[in-house]
């Protein structure tokens, strides 16, 4: 068993692999007979494998030349991993800071799907219980980082994501109704960050603001959470101007430059911080 179980599968993984590494920008299409020559495999295992990774949305199939090519979901793949890096340099110190300033637990997450996936994270001893480690995920609907990621998606993606799909209660205070969503999405991204208060865990709520590359996409947003006990208006605006300023800063690093507008706004929401706090 121990000899014969696994080795199967994890060879259909290594012939998958060296197919994709097959393609090049020499060679963008190749097909089964070329593949099957180039990597020793037999055409009938070649042709399995590319339709498996066909319908992973891996490669794609010119219907004139039958060739095969890369799909733009590998360039995604390739994007992510060039996003997490330039992000984790970019983040750090702006994360460190805002953690240590606020003592909340602070957290950076990407949109996979209709879910959050958190890169980065820095815990508070209040929310210890409450939140995983790096790497966890989360319904985008119930999490103030989920809402701002899926604001800043154009319209038809945003309804791709989230339209065709039940929006799961995970508190009694989670949104379960699109239309109402929507409206909070809409409010996320005239005013810059979002909010949530008990819809992904009882006693806890979190501001999100958005992280955008050098292009102004947004491509990861930043969280503060604190328990929502003595959590007043005017202590969680305090935080979300935090959190606006945390997320400017990581945006300068990874090359974004905000139009003069939107710098007035962020010191807009820091100054009217300061004013509520004097």
């Amino acid at each position: 068993m121990a000899n014969g179980g696994p080795r199967k599968p994890v060879s259909a993984v290594r012939s998958a692999t060296r197919i994709l590494k097959a393609f090049s920008i020499a060679e963008p299409e190749l097909g089964v007979t070329d593949l099957a020559r180039r990597l020793g495999l037999s055409k009938s295992g070649v042709h399995h494998l590319l339709a498996t990774l066909a319908e992973e949305q891996m490669v794609e199939r010119d219907p004139v030349s039958r060739r095969y090519r890369l799909s733009i979901k590998m360039f995604e793949l390739g994007t992510r991993v060039a996003i997490s890096g330039q992000l984790h340099e970019a983040a750090t110190l702006p994360l460190d800071h805002l953690h240590f300033s606020t003592a909340a637990t602070v957290q950076i997450g990407i949109l996979d799907g209709a879910e959050v996936v958190y890169v980065e994270r820095r815990e508070s001893q209040a929310t210890l219980r409450t939140f995983g480690t790096v790497g966890r995920r989360n319904v985008a609907h119930a999490t103030s980082t989920g809402k701002v990621l899926l604001a800043f998606l154009p319209p038809d993606e945003l309804l791709a994501r989230i339209a065709n799909r039940p929006l799961a209660a995970l508190t009694p205070h989670t949104i379960t109704r699109l239309p109402v969503l929507l409206d909070q999405l809409r409010e996320a991204r005239r005013r810059g960050y979002a909010e949530q208060v008990e819809e992904s865990s009882l006693g806890v709520a979190s501001v999100a603001a958005p992280i955008r590359d050098d292009s102004g996409r947004v491509v990861a947003a930043i969280s503060m959470a604190r328990p929502v006990a003595g959590l007043s208006p005017t202590v969680r605006r305090r935080h979300a101007a935090a959190t606006v300023e945390a997320a400017g800063q990581i945006s300068e690093r990874l090359g974004y430059r905000p139009p003069a507008a939107r710098t007035r706004a962020r010191a807009s929401l820091t100054a009217d911080d300061s004013a509520s706090m004097s």
